[in-house]
């Protein structure tokens, strides 16, 4: 499903972000990445999500090489890979339920479907009745749900999330998990990105960490 064979990255002249990665996900697996700030967390998922690509190795994901693709066919890939990011990247020229619909509008899926998906992805994060807020009106916490409304309203192979929950409160946060949980057990492969060991000891079925761009030997795992 997810494959890193000797993945480096670097940026411009710089020394390596990611220096030497191998690692495999199975289909199905929930993963967490976890380490300090700046040890390539958020580098590695833009990997996987088609954001940036390797500097050396190979990067296969759902069956594609991410080094070989055509940037045309990138677009394809994201369809079947849900990205939250640190930076929602949300649009406010449109309101929060135009957002979450955008997904669907862009992969032509038909309007009365793409209207039930949204409104049922928003209700999944919490979001029921915002459905007309411009998100700068909302919060940095509801801007990230909403962010994740977006995300798996596709109904993608694979979730990626880098620290989906760093805005959010405890009770806030568990109702996520729960949420990417729920996707996880109908067999959507996760992997998420956080500092939240707490977070890693309920829901990971395996925790990789990474230090300076490397995996440390306290990869395995979670308990």
């Amino acid at each position: 499903m997810i494959e890193f064979q000797h993945v480096f990255k670097s940026f411009g002249r710089g020394r390596n972000v990611l220096a030497d990665l191998n690692f495999h996900i199975d289909q199905g697996e929930f993963v967490f990445v976890s380490g300090p700030s700046g040890a390539g967390k958020s580098t590695l998922l833009k990997l996987i999500g088609g954001l940036e690509p390797p500097s050396r190795g190979a990067v296969t994901v759902n069956g594609h090489r991410i080094d070989k693709l055509a940037r045309r066919a990138h677009p394809y890939l994201r369809r079947t890979v849900g990205v939250i990011l640190q930076d929602a990247h949300l649009l406010f020229d449109r309101n929060a339920f135009e957002n979450v619909l955008l997904p669907l509008s862009v992969t032509g899926t038909e309007h009365a479907t793409a209207t039930t998906r949204a409104r049922a992805a928003m209700e999944k994060v919490g979001l029921r009745g915002k459905e007309d807020l411009n998100p700068i009106e909302m919060s940095g916490g509801e801007q990230q749900r909403l962010a994740i409304a977006r995300a798996i309203v596709g109904r993608p192979a694979i979730l990626i999330a880098d620290e989906p929950t760093a805005n959010l409160d405890h009770a806030s946060a568990r109702h996520i998990m729960d949420v990417f949980r729920d996707f996880n057990q109908v067999g959507v492969t996760t992997l998420i990105a956080s500092h939240d060991t707490q977070l890693m000891g309920s829901y990971a079925n395996r925790t990789l960490h990474i230090e300076a761009g490397r995996f440390t030997d306290r990869q395995g795992v979670a308990a």
